[in-house]
């Protein structure tokens, strides 16, 4: 893609969704975090029921410690994974405490030292939570960016820094929300919806079908 068409490719997802939003529910910093965290190989949608009864008593890492592990397990036992999440949320509830007087830091390298916290996890927090321009590569962003010709990579690291590189500053604090969503929901890993892609013209995928006339508006 060039830079043209890359700015284009934003101006018209943003057109479609002027305020793209994470579509996991949370109610400040931490929970957000432990949101991301428990959403590892699991559906935002998973998350969301089972932290609905979670975060109604829960919304701080002292909170958390006084659930305990073993309630926190029973909580969010409808999500994969759930032994090695509890454990996780747990510990980086006991160091957010112990180190930073429960408050969610407002830096990757510190967001990366806490148990289960990655560099897409970090990325989340801080643009969602804190309004930095990041952005993070979940299979969704991975799977356009390789596709469209965007930012082609072989690691999410890869497709981060070159997505950094090549997203104009004006969409970059929203730039992981839009590509997500349409990922989640045109561009899919399987069947993808190129009829209804609202870029398609602008994409350099070359198997996706042959439409006559350009986007949609």
């Amino acid at each position: 893609m060039s830079p043209a068409q890359i700015d284009a490719f934003f101006a018209r997802l943003a057109a479609l969704r002027p305020d793209p939003k994470s579509e996991l529910a949370f109610i400040n910093p931490y929970t957000l975090l432990v949101a991301v965290v428990l959403s590892a190989q699991a559906t935002d949608v998973s998350v969301n029921k089972a932290t609905k009864d979670l975060f109604a008593h829960v919304s701080d890492p002292a909170a958390m410690l006084r659930l305990g592990e073993d309630a926190l397990k029973e909580k969010i036992k409808t999500i994969g994974l759930f032994n090695t999440k509890a454990k996780n949320v747990i510990a980086l509830s006991r160091l957010l405490l112990d180190r930073y007087d429960g408050a969610v830091p407002r830096d990757r390298a510190a967001l990366e030292t806490l148990p289960g916290v990655g560099r897409k996890t970090a990325n989340v927090v801080l643009n969602v939570a804190f309004g930095q321009p990041t952005i993070a590569v979940d299979t969704h962003v991975f799977r356009v960016a390789n596709r469209t010709g965007m930012a082609s990579g072989a690691t999410p690291l890869d497709v981060e820094n070159t997505l950094m590189a090549v997203v104009p500053d004006r969409w970059k604090m929203h730039a992981h929300h839009w590509l997500i969503l349409h990922g989640r929901y045109i561009c899919t890993a399987r069947k993808p919806r190129c009829a209804e892609c609202p870029v398609r013209d602008l994409c350099d995928w070359t198997e996706k079908p042959s439409f006559q006339g350009g986007a949609s508006s």
